[in-house]
């Protein structure tokens, strides 16, 4: 029996409610929709960190980001720890398309055999001098089509910046030009005729800030529905790190975008929902290939993103907070001989990769930390009582740098975190470095109001508390979160 193609599709920084499927019928993406009509929908997914590095670590991996190692940005990933594409059968052809940031981001490696590449961001933390002389297959693409380099980078080459795509028209932005190598990729193993299952990763920098694009007037900012927390910074009994980054974005903006009002925030939404569009495209590109393929009925196709954005929810931008707009995500899978329909319960990313093994007919190996989630796609299993937990790790030692300067950057980036979204509908974040939090999501999903001290929810926090650390305990996880 021939094993699944897979092909994993994931963008960068995606909110679960950007789509359909999630409550958010504003945003035009009729590709997603299409998939997600065909697909299981995972209505409660959660990333394993919200941070690009992490996550994506941990989806290729299996691991939870303190096992891997990689629990901050430009982290290379360790050769001790292998990735799917090491540990797929052999007779599996593994193809990575598009942003990598695990490392030599334009080299092909860690048993992917076939690799293109769009991304120049990364080059201060290549390996090997000698790499910084292979350009980017989106730079040569530009190059080709008459674009010129319009930065120079710290080792004195010319470079694409990564706003550059804004005053581009659409067929030439990073997420078409993926889309369309990926789309190509299935067209030739299909005209070959090769019997040879492939496993394809499309990895998408879009809606990923800086959040410019051809599709900046696709939406009119003064139409968007927000919600209750939308442009309005987390009150007192709020997290530390929460208001000291709202402050921030305040006070800061984003690339020349302020971001003091209402206004403000509804201009840099409707900019990141263009860009959910353009993915969209680029993902009818690679759904239309496999279509005109004849291979749907034999390819699992999965759609997920590393991580959320908080895009104005509690006056934040971006991810790296515990908010549902940050470390929920969408998790589509779309599966020969699945019953297409929305699975509720909460699930982990972590469990992303068990899953693929066992739909593509191969042991799930023993050091994977998730578990296979195949019987929920196949209507054989629930979720149930399932928890999902939720890591941040510091970016900075605890003794680096100069505690008594007061300095909010240094002490955000010593913070560590575990958080546990409990089946019952409750959210513990638990850390010795700033005020916990205990949201109550039933009655309260936008999350303004922190119980973590209410005497008549003690029973709760306590039953969480030890749930999390029976979590730590069987994933040999040291981190002192109280």
């Amino acid at each position: 029996m021939k094993r699944p193609n897979i092909v994993l599709i994931w963008t960068d920084e995606q909110r679960a409610d950007t789509m359909a499927c999630y409550g958010n019928s504003h945003v035009k993406t009729p590709n997603l929709n299409r998939l997600a009509s065909e697909s299981v929908v995972f209505n409660t997914a959660y990333c394993a960190q919200p941070l690009c590095t992490p996550s994506r670590a941990s989806i290729l991996t299996g691991r939870w980001p303190h096992q891997h190692g990689c629990i901050k940005n430009n982290t290379a990933l360790s050769r001790d720890v292998p990735t799917v594409a090491e540990m797929l059968p052999d007779e599996y052809l593994s193809a990575y398309y598009g942003k990598w940031h695990l490392g030599d981001e334009v080299i092909p490696q860690r048993g992917f055999t076939e690799w293109c590449s769009f991304e120049e961001e990364y080059r201060p933390y290549y390996s090997k001098p000698e790499y910084l002389d292979t350009m980017s297959d989106y730079h040569h693409f530009l190059v080709k089509n008459g674009f010129r380099p319009d930065k120079t980078a710290a080792d004195g080459a010319r470079t694409f910046s990564r706003g550059f795509s804004a005053a581009m028209a659409e067929r030439y932005t990073k997420a078409s030009f993926i889309g369309r190598e990926a789309a190509r990729f299935i067209h030739d193993r299909s005209a070959a005729r090769s019997a040879q299952p492939f496993f394809l990763s499309v990895n998408m920098l879009e809606p990923h800030m800086p959040f410019f694009g051809p599709l900046n007037d696709m939406y009119d900012p003064d139409q968007l529905p927000v919600g209750p927390t939308f442009a309005r910074k987390p009150g007192d009994g709020a997290a530390w790190r929460n208001r000291f980054l709202a402050d921030r974005y305040e006070a800061e903006g984003h690339s020349g975008y302020p971001l003091k009002t209402q206004n403000d925030w509804r201009r840099l939404r409707a900019n990141y929902y263009g860009l959910v569009s353009l993915v969209d495209s680029a993902v009818g590109t690679i759904l239309d290939s496999i279509a005109d393929a004849g291979i749907e009925n034999d390819t699992v196709v999965v759609f997920t993103s590393d991580h959320g954005e908080m895009m104005g929810n509690h006056g934040l931008l971006a991810k790296t907070v515990m908010y549902e707009e940050s470390v929920r995500i969408p998790l589509l899978v779309r599966a020969p001989g699945a019953t297409p329909r929305i699975v509720d319960g909460r699930v982990s990313q972590i469990d992303l990769l068990p899953t693929l093994f066992e739909l593509a007919g191969t042991p799930v190996a023993d050091h994977l930390a998730g578990r296979s989630r195949a019987g929920v796609i196949r209507g054989t299993d629930e979720l149930g009582s399932n928890d999902a937990i939720v890591e941040w790790n510091p970016a900075i030692a605890s003794d680096e740098g100069d505690t008594a300067t007061g300095d909010g950057a240094a002490r955000l980036a010593r913070q560590t975190w575990r958080t546990v979204i409990s089946h019952e509908g409750y959210k513990l974040n638990l850390t010795r470095d700033d005020t916990c939090e205990l949201f109550d999501l039933n009655a309260d999903p936008f999350e303004q109001k922190n119980v973590f001290d209410d005497t008549d929810r003690r029973a709760i926090r306590d039953r969480l508390t030890e749930r999390l650390h029976a979590w730590q305990k069987q994933n040999d996880d040291a981190a002192d979160v109280g």
